[in-house]
């Protein structure tokens, strides 16, 4: 794993979440997509960064890919709406997601499930997460960033469009809304440039995946 570094603007002895509210930034996509971002909304990431890091039972799993099994690029965590979560800042995090979202999604954030990318070489594929409800109608993902930056791109699905990057880390927050699981794709892609580890949280609504 490469080593981490943590941010010079993050040097906060403890972890707070910050509120939502104003501070959201709504930016409109096409096909009636749209996602919300607030920088820096976890103060003190670095250090749940690290205690997430250390004390997380990440597992290494494999796919079937056309006709080999290969291992997924990045170590995952999942926890259901029954499993308790491994770090109180993230039950935080999500009673604020549910005040500041639950009127418009209709319902609260049920699971969490986390990835960590150890290096540039860890990545996820372009996707949209269109298992369950989010295949067939508007729903939201909250994509919490802690450690080091990384490029999170996407693009309408089918083509049609450049991608839009966004650079998430360091207890940044973006939450992806409206239609944009049905006609949007998003992905981290591989990078050469050296970078370090990086965990994503994202919370969603029960059986959306």
């Amino acid at each position: 794993m490469a080593a981490f570094q943590a941010s010079l603007l993050d040097d906060a002895p403890a972890i707070e979440v910050g509120p939502l509210g104003t501070s959201v930034r709504r930016v409109g996509l096409a096909r009636g997509a749209w996602v919300d971002v607030r920088p820096r909304w976890i103060v003190g990431a670095d250090v749940l960064f690290e205690r997430l890091r250390d004390r997380v039972p990440w597992r290494a799993e494999q796919r079937t890919m056309y006709d080999r099994v290969v291992d997924i690029p990045r170590l995952l965590a999942f926890y259901d709406e029954r499993a308790s979560l491994p770090d109180p800042a993230l039950g935080a995090a999500k009673r604020v997601l549910d005040e500041h979202y639950a009127a418009e999604l209709g319902e609260g954030f049920a699971t969490a499930g986390l990835c960590l990318y150890r290096d540039g070489r860890d990545s996820v594929a372009w996707h949209g997460d269109r298992v369950g409800p989010g295949g067939f109608r508007d729903t939201m993902v909250a994509i919490a960033v802690l450690g080091a930056p990384r490029a999170l791109l996407l693009r309408p699905r089918g083509g049609g469009g450049p991608a839009i990057r966004h650079d998430l880390g360091h207890g940044d927050l973006l939450v992806m809304g409206g239609s944009c699981q049905r006609t949007w794709d998003h992905a981290v892609p591989k990078t050469a440039r050296p970078v370090g580890p990086r965990i994503s949280v994202q919370f969603r609504p029960r059986g959306v995946r």
